[in-house]
C-alpha cells in the first residue's frame, strides 16, 4: 500500500510539473521572437514526453498487478524462499539458485504467462531490472493473447 501511495504522490507531482513546464512553453511562444518561439515549442514537447512515459509506466504497473492478483487467486505466486543478509538484503547466491529454477521452468513452458511472471520476479530478486521488465512484459503479452472463457 505504501508503494502505491508513493507512486500516486510522485505521479501527482509530475503532473503539476508538466503543467508548469507547459505554461512556461506557452509564455515563451507568446513572446513571439525568433528565439523564444522555437524554444517554447521545444519546452512544450517535454510535458508530452513525460506524460506519455508516466501513462506507459502506470499501464505496465496496473497490468502486472492484475497478473499478480490472478496468480495469487490461483495459488501460484512464487514463495519467498530467498536467504537474506543480516541487513535484510537478498543473498546473491540464493537469488541465483532460485533464478536457475525459474529459468528452467520457463524453458519447459515457454507459452505459459505464469512461468514468465515468476521468471520476472526472479530477475527482479537478482537485481536485473531490465530483464525483469522484459520478462513481465512477455508475461503480459502471453496473458492478453490467451483465449477468454
Amino acid at each position: 500500500m505504501r508503494a502505491k501511495l508513493t507512486y500516486f504522490l510522485l505521479a501527482a507531482v509530475l503532473v503539476v510539473y508538466f503543467v508548469l513546464v507547459g505554461s512556461r512553453g506557452v509564455l515563451l511562444i507568446e513572446q513571439g521572437t525568433p528565439v523564444t518561439v522555437p524554444f517554447g515549442i521545444a519546452v512544450l514537447v517535454l510535458p508530452f514526453i513525460g506524460a506519455w512515459f508516466l501513462w506507459h509506466t502506470t499501464r505496465f504497473a496496473r497490468r502486472a498487478g492484475q497478473l499478480a492478483r490472478e496468480l495469487e487467486a490461483e495459488g501460484g505466486l512464487p514463495v519467498d524462499e530467498l536467504e537474506r543478509t543480516p541487513s535484510g538484503r537478498i543473498d546473491r547466491a540464493s537469488a541465483d539458485a532460485v533464478f536457475t529454477r525459474r529459468r528452467a521452468e520457463t524453458e519447459e513452458h515457454p507459452g505459459d504467462w505464469r512461468s514468465w511472471f515468476r521468471l520476472a520476479v526472479a530477475y527482479h530478486d537478482a537485481r536485473d531490472t531490465p530483464r525483469a521488465r522484459k520478462a513481465m512484459q512477455h508475461a503480459i503479452t502471453l496473458h492478453e493473447a490467451k483465449p477468454r472463457n
